[in-house]
C-alpha cells in the first residue's frame, strides 16, 4: 500500500495523458517501488475547494519555478515524488490556468514537515516550496489543462483505484466472526441487521467494483458517478468499525498491549480511527453529494 498513490492514482493518468517519455521514466521505478509517490493537491486555503489553489508554478525556459505549500499530503514523509496541482497562469481564477506537475522531493527548496494522525503515525505531511526548479518534462498534460486531468486522476481515485474489495469483505468476514463470539452478550437487536447490511454492502461494492474494471475493459471512462463509489464505501467502512465496537463494548477502546488483547480485540480500535477519515479524504462526502446532485442527477445549483 505504500505506493498506491503512483499505482492506483497517478499510474493510471499516466497510461492516459503522459508521453511515451514519461511513461518509460516513471512507470517503471513506480510498479516496482523504487520511486514512492505522494500526492499534492490540498493547500491551507483549498481542500475541498480544489480550485482555489494558490500555489505557484511560473515559466523559465524548460523549466517551472514553483513557491507555495501544500498539506495532508499523503505519505509525503515515505515518498520520493509528489504529483501536484499548481497554478501556471497567474492571471486566472477557480478551475482555470492550473497544471499537473512531478516533483521530486530532495529537490533544494522543498520541505516535508509530518502531520501526526491520530493514532501518532505520520501518514501525512506538508510539503514546502520555495523557488523549486523542476524541468518542463515533468509537466502531466498541456500547459494550463490541469484541472481535466486531476479530475480523471480523483475519477480514479473515486470509482475504482483507491479501495480494493477485498479490503471491505475480510473486513466484513472478521465481523461475523465477532459477532458470532460476542452476539450473546448484546441486547441491542439492531447490532444483527448491522452485521448482516456490512456483509450484504461488502460484497455488493465488489460486485460494483467488478462492473467498472469491465466498463473500463471496453472503452468506456469512469465519469461524476464515481462520487456515488466513494460515498457507499466510506460510509461502509465506518459502519463495519462501528458495528465492531459496540460488539466488544467498553474494552473496545483498549490499545491492545498483550497477546491475549490482541487475540480479543484484534485491530478494531485502529481500524475505527482510520476509518473517520474515510468521509474527508478523496473529497469530501458533501462535496461527492454536491457533484451527485449537479452532474449526475441534473439538479441546479441553487
Amino acid at each position: 500500500r505504500v505506493n498506491q498513490n503512483g499505482i492506483f492514482l497517478l499510474g493510471p493518468t499516466l497510461m492516459e495523458y503522459g508521453t511515451a517519455e514519461q511513461k518509460e521514466r516513471f512507470i517503471p521505478a513506480m510498479a516496482s517501488g523504487d520511486e514512492i509517490w505522494a500526492q499534492g493537491w490540498s493547500e491551507p486555503n483549498a481542500g475541498s475547494d480544489m480550485a482555489a489553489i494558490r500555489c505557484r508554478a511560473d515559466r523559465d525556459g524548460d523549466e517551472f519555478v514553483i513557491n507555495g505549500q501544500k498539506i495532508w499530503s499523503t505519505r509525503a514523509v515515505y515518498a520520493d515524488w509528489v504529483f501536484g496541482l499548481f497554478r501556471t497562469d497567474p492571471d486566472s481564477t477557480r478551475h482555470h490556468g492550473l497544471s499537473k506537475i512531478l516533483v521530486p522531493l530532495n529537490s533544494e527548496g522543498v520541505t516535508v514537515r509530518p502531520i501526526p494522525q491520530l493514532n501518532g503515525l505520520p501518514g501525512f505531511a506538508e510539503i514546502f516550496f520555495d523557488d523549486v526548479r523542476v524541468p518542463a518534462f515533468n509537466l502531466l498534460g498541456g500547459e494550463n489543462e490541469g484541472w481535466r486531468i486531476a479530475m480523471a486522476t480523483a475519477g480514479f481515485e473515486r470509482g475504482l483505484m483507491l479501495r480494493s474489495p477485498a479490503r471491505f469483505q475480510q473486513a466484513s468476514k472478521r465481523l461475523v466472526q465477532l459477532y458470532r463470539e460476542h452476539g450473546s452478550d448484546v441486547i441491542d437487536p439492531s447490532i444483527e441487521s448491522a452485521v448482516v447490511r456490512c456483509y450484504m454492502d461488502a460484497e455488493a461494492y465488489a460486485l460494483s467494483t467488478y462492473q467498472t474494471a469491465s466498463k473500463l475493459c471496453s472503452g468506456g471512462s469512469i465519469g461524476a458517478e464515481a462520487s456515488c463509489n466513494k460515498i457507499f464505501w466510506s460510509e461502509m467502512d465506518l459502519l463495519i468499525h462501528e458495528t465492531a465496537m459496540n460488539l466488544l463494548g467498553a474494552r473496545a477502546e483498549i490499545e491492545p498491549q498483550t497477546a491475549a488483547e490482541f487475540a480479543e480485540l484484534g485491530t478494531w480500535l485502529d481500524g475505527f480511527m482510520f476509518a473517520q477519515s474515510g468521509p474527508i479524504y478523496a473529497g469530501t462526502n458533501e462535496i461527492q453529494r454536491n457533484i451527485i446532485a449537479e452532474r449526475v442527477l441534473g439538479m441546479p445549483r441553487k
